[in-house]
């Protein structure tokens, strides 16, 4: 379902060591290996272990947000239930290393901005932890003085949303443009007064994208998208809105992701512990609108999308069926967000099913 600009209807998984060698003279003649019977434990179960030497240098240390964060490891026998019993997997959310996460993000803004010979971006300022993220991301990457935050209130919107989107540029040190998107809005609904709150939350999630577009054109910039993967995967925005940019370094970060970064990159904390909202009217929140909270959801998405486990795996990690069954529903049908427009094939090479490049060098 489009949203207004939001609306719903790991671990460090280390291989498993391998059972260590023992020791004998070459001379000795190595004994025929018996075959296992199926009650009998694997080697892995009974020999001595010792790790691997890791190649290159040593793996950065893993950061985690809380307690239920911590890394769950590989090995199924290493987890036990709360009476003792061994349990086959972990429901927790995997740690995340928010330096190389960083690391990675940076690059990939700097990267994809200069490809097409610019330097700037521009992107909407909204207050929320997404777009912070996003703003601290390409600062680093582009430089403070090469970034636009727009804040883009609406006659409705809170001005505590107002104060945290100049607390996060101020933070930065990014230039701020602001404009207020009541008279567009409301001159087009003039001729729509029984439109829902759903079409007057899409309309200015659409406007805030032009505004954002034509910043770009003005200031030869790029326009940086604030879309988090849970977002993206349950379809939980506005297409061609809150959903549209050039380039999205959060795209692939789970909402308890994207906070754990804030965390990591020092952002206002007024920013990070607020409840997730839109602003489309007084009290709406993100998480009262879907129905549930983004770490619950995020910790099915990983182990659903991510790792590919089947339904019934999923059930026997304590998710509940309906909770599946709903969460699966929203991600098959918004897939139409998530793809450019299906085009009519005529030629031999359609755009898209045909023709379908991450650059289109060459030809």
């Amino acid at each position: 379902m489009p949203r207004a600009k939001k609306n719903a209807d790991a671990s460090s998984d280390a291989e498993l060591p391998r059972a260590k060698k023992t020791a004998g003279s070459a001379a000795e003649k190595k004994p025929p290996r018996a075959k296992k019977s199926a009650a009998s434990p694997s080697d892995s179960e009974t020999a001595p272990v010792k790790p691997k030497k890791p190649r290159g240098k040593a793996a950065a240390p893993i950061e985690s947000d809380s307690a239920s964060l911590d890394a769950v490891v590989e090995n199924p026998s290493a987890i036990v239930a709360a009476d003792g019993a061994p349990v086959a997997k972990s429901a927790r959310f995997p740690a995340t290393n928010y330096a190389l996460v960083e690391r990675l993000l940076v690059g990939f803004v700097a990267r994809e901005v200069g490809k097409v010979g610019l330097s700037r971006a521009v992107l909407g300022l909204s207050g929320g932890v997404d777009s912070a993220v996003s703003a601290a991301i390409a600062a680093r990457a582009l430089g403070a003085a090469n970034v636009l935050g727009v804040l883009m209130p609406y006659k409705s919107s809170s001005r505590e949303s107002e104060e945290d989107a100049r607390a996060v540029a101020d933070a930065l040190g990014i230039e701020t443009l602001l404009v207020d998107i009541s008279v567009q809005v409301d001159a087009y609904f003039d001729g729509f007064s029984d439109a829902s709150r759903l079409r007057r939350g899409n309309k200015m999630a659409r406007e805030r994208m032009t505004v954002l577009y034509d910043q770009s054109a003005a200031r030869s910039a790029l326009v940086i998208g604030t879309s988090n993967k849970t977002e993206l995967l349950l379809g939980y925005g506005t297409l061609y809105g809150d959903m549209a940019s050039a380039l999205n370094p959060i795209g692939d970060l789970y909402k308890t992701q994207v906070w754990g970064l804030a965390r990591y990159l020092g952002l206002p904390s007024s920013v990070i512990e607020k409840a997730p909202t839109a602003d489309l009217w007084a009290g709406q929140t993100d998480e009262n609108e879907l129905g549930f909270s983004y770490h619950e959801v995020d910790r099915l998405l990983y182990w659903m999308i991510d790792e590919r486990c089947s339904q019934d795996e999923l059930e026997a990690m304590g998710f509940e069926r309906a909770f599946l069954e709903r969460i699966a529903r929203m991600v098959r049908s918004s897939q139409f967000k998530r793809r450019l427009p299906v085009i009519a094939k005529i030629s031999a090479r359609t755009v898209d099913p045909d023709f379908r490049y991450s650059r289109d060098w060459g030809l």
